[in-house]
């Protein structure tokens, strides 16, 4: 989150009271944070100490980040310390861990495509923090709180891959038949629904989520998490499109995570990579899908900007074809090819 100088146009009496609550004192300054997309808005209010105030439209969502937060930290998981939360649970209050994304932390490596021994430890340290967050996460985890929906099955998949048909690929104007997409759809989800769902799946674990604090990460907007399988975080991570990470530290890092992850599930190195694989194409398609509403039809910017990578991700999946998806793989391919210029241009 970057700072934004200017003066919340709300009602805050709700968060200034939670601040008096937490210090004893009445908060100097109150300052609107840029967000990432969402509907919740974050402050930070200064004065005898620096928090971050959160506001969050949705009720559910905010138990669900302010439950998981108190269970993390039970679990010597590095997130934000909930300090306080208002009786409607419209709003709470956290600790501030800084302004420090990962993602603009390897700003020069994202720039360049060449890493430093410095980006990549940060970057090796937030993998190496996942499998803890998964396999110990997990342990007396209350399900139900998540938000919007307890685990990861055939609905949330089917629903993510016609986020992609309807908001991203659609939008292109590129020609197919529905019903044999739907086809692959439905291999590709019975592939993913065979992977192991004991666990718990961050869902947006990418470097924007990650705040670098004292050269360590801490981890940040997990609500979204439920019970799911591993791979899909790694993906996420690994194929964040902005990121920009090269094949060569991709692998670097898988190795890094199959090692930590093994403390606490035996894991077979080929195995675990056939199935990555797959579920880096899912999540490729679920973000395009997000970039699609986001960008081309919300005209938001940072979206439209993030499109290029994804499309060279698909670019390089697809040097290895998978026979398990024809029709989709082939699309697949034909979107990697296009222009940017006239997918982002097309007429609304």
């Amino acid at each position: 989150m970057n700072s934004k100088n200017t003066t919340p146009d709300m009602n805050t009496e709700i968060i200034s009271t939670l601040y008096k609550q937490v210090t004893g004192q009445q908060h100097d300054n109150i300052e609107l944070l840029t967000g990432s997309g969402s509907n919740r808005q974050y402050f930070r209010m200064t004065g005898i100490r620096s928090l971050i105030a959160v506001r969050g439209e949705s009720i559910a969502e905010n138990r669900a980040f302010i439950y998981m937060a108190r269970h993390f930290q039970s679990k010597g998981i590095p997130v934000p310390k909930v300090l306080a939360v208002s009786d409607n649970e419209s709003c709470y209050i956290q600790e501030d861990l800084g302004d420090t994304l990962l993602f603009n932390a390897i700003a020069n490596g994202r720039t360049t495509g060449t890493f430093s021994n410095y980006e990549k430890e940060l970057v090796r340290k937030s993998i190496a923090l996942l499998p803890s967050v998964q396999f110990k996460g997990v342990e007396g985890m209350d399900f139900n709180i998540c938000y919007p929906l307890s685990d990861f099955n055939r609905r949330t998949v089917m629903w993510d891959l016609n986020y992609f048909k309807y908001c991203f690929l659609k939008a292109t104007g590129i020609s197919f038949n529905e019903s044999t997409l739907e086809d692959d759809f439905e291999a590709m989800t019975d592939i993913l629904l065979k992977a192991s769902s004991d666990t718990f799946m961050y869902r947006d674990f990418q470097s924007r989520n990650v705040i670098i604090k004292d050269e360590e990460p801490y981890l940040i907007d997990f609500q979204g998490g439920r019970k799911g399988p591993i791979y899909y975080d790694v993906a996420s991570f690994l194929w964040q499109a902005k990121a920009n990470f090269n094949n060569d530290l991709r692998e670097e890092m898988i190795d890094t995570y199959i090692s930590e992850a093994s403390k606490f599930k035996n894991i077979n190195p080929e195995e675990f990579r056939k199935t990555l694989h797959h579920f880096v194409i899912f999540r490729t398609m679920q973000v395009l899908g997000a970039y699609g509403f986001r960008g081309l039809f919300e005209r938001k910017a940072h979206f439209i900007e993030s499109i290029p990578y994804a499309l060279n991700n698909l670019q390089t999946l697809f040097k290895h074809h998978l026979n398990e998806y024809p029709y989709l793989s082939k699309l697949l391919i034909q979107l990697s090819e296009m222009d940017i210029n006239d997918i982002t241009t097309l007429e609304r």
